[in-house]
């Protein structure tokens, strides 16, 4: 007979995508069973983010998490010892209860995220459960395999380019399945690679923290329609690829102008510069078009470019609060759930499933230094939001999570959600 009482709680240091420290978990039942999760770090991070604890000093360059993997194995490991790790939100509770502050900074978001993935995994791995099986059951959500948003051309604070645009994406929702969304993504990606190559030279093969390629550019006109010539040459239509940009504004804005092209331009002038590159390159997707405090003008936004998708990423952080207030004001129509904003899955969850009971669109995201960990593979099929962002189809912390989707696909059968998001656009 399985028990399902936590035996014992141990942290480590692995090293992310860039090179720096984060932790990875190992958590343990007392029949044995063991199962480990592993967290990303942003770059951009949002102003509201729950804190990510590093140690400070000279060693790793202040990027240590000694500290957080000390708060793992002496203080959690002794509070959740004994309970059952099937009951998910009495574990992340207890941690809350724990840390006992509005943002995790007294243990550290990345300490107590490292448990509650973990947890969720050996839970599923306990009851001899798929990993997004355990999530759909757990939360009463229908499984369908996401559409990737595939970041094939980085800028912004993920590249060494002039594009204030962070991300630009390939949306394949055309495709019948997810196994041809990604040969689709993966053939437009190397037809994308020698178009620059051959208009940039060998230095636009560089990529950037997400995989994608990152040329020297200064216009999101010129990567936009980059994009556009790879994919009419890779074969694919408009209809079969869309398009797609994370703008990160509050990256590219001070003293309440924004810097973009090379100009300092007003919100206004943000706001008919957004309308223009839309109608010009048919985006479906839009992600923070202003900075993390501006719900006014993204409002304005979302109603004047409907049914265009406005995602809410530094402006929400994954945070119930702020989400609700983005639904009262009808600021964005979808939510960006990023589990290491907020700190642990109940409440990344919490605020998923909110923003689709408020008719919000969610996707599932990586973050820009990750691990080879796939958990948000098994999060967004679970949930059965329809949409993941997790990078190029290049680097093994990216191609992990849509290996992982291919073999789900492969193991279940389970429909694609392509054609319903098509519907919406």
């Amino acid at each position: 007979m399985t028990n399902y009482s936590i035996a014992s709680v141990k942290s480590r240091w692995i090293l992310d995508s860039r090179g720096n420290p984060t932790l990875e978990t190992q958590v343990k039942t007392e029949s044995g069973i063991m199962a480990t999760a592993a967290v990303p770090s942003g770059a951009s991070k949002g102003e509201y983010e729950a804190l990510e604890l590093r140690d400070g000093g000279k060693q790793f360059h202040g990027m240590g998490v000694t500290k957080a993997i000390s708060n793992v194995n002496e203080i959690i490991a002794p509070r959740i010892k004994g309970m059952d790790v099937r009951d998910q939100k009495a574990l992340d509770d207890a941690m809350i209860a724990l840390d006992g502050t509005p943002n995790k900074s007294k243990l550290g978001a990345n300490a107590i995220l490292s448990v509650s993935l973990a947890a969720s995994r050996l839970a599923a791995k306990a009851q001899n459960l798929e990993l997004h099986t355990w999530i759909s059951k757990l939360y009463s959500t229908r499984e369908i395999l996401p559409v990737p948003f595939s970041n094939v051309l980085n800028g912004g604070e993920h590249a060494g380019n002039d594009l204030s645009i962070q991300e630009f994406m390939l949306v394949p929702l055309g495709l019948k399945n997810f196994s041809t969304a990604i040969e689709a993504v993966s053939e437009v990606y190397a037809s994308l690679k020698t178009f620059v190559t051959k208009k940039y030279g060998p230095v636009a093969k560089n990529v950037g923290d997400e995989g994608g390629v990152a040329p020297p550019m200064s216009k999101t006109s010129e990567a936009l329609s980059a994009l556009e010539d790879a994919i009419q040459e890779a074969g694919y239509t408009e209809g079969e690829i869309r398009l797609a940009m994370d703008a990160a504004s509050s990256t590219f804005y001070a003293n309440k102008k924004y810097k973009i092209d090379g100009k300092l331009i007003s919100p206004e002038e943000l706001f008919d510069y957004w309308k223009s590159i839309i109608k010009d390159y048919k985006i479906f997707s839009l992600e923070d078009p202003f900075e993390q405090n501006d719900f006014a003008s993204t409002a304005k936004l979302t109603k004047a470019t409907k049914p265009l998708q406005i995602v809410g990423d530094d402006l929400f952080v994954t945070q119930l609060a702020r989400l609700r207030k983005g639904v009262e004001e009808g600021a964005a129509n979808a939510l960006l759930l990023k589990v290491n904003q907020i700190g642990t899955l109940s409440e990344a969850v919490q605020a998923g499933l909110f923003a689709i009971k408020s008719s919000y669109s969610v996707m599932v995201s990586h973050r820009s230094g990750e691990t080879t960990d796939d958990f948000i593979a098994d999060l967004a099929v679970g949930l059965g939001t329809g949409q993941i962002k997790t990078g190029a189809p290049a680097r093994g912390e990216r191609v992990s999570k849509y290996n992982r989707l291919l073999r789900i696909e492969e193991d279940t059968g389970l429909a694609y959600a392509g054609p319903s998001l098509a519907q919406k656009s």
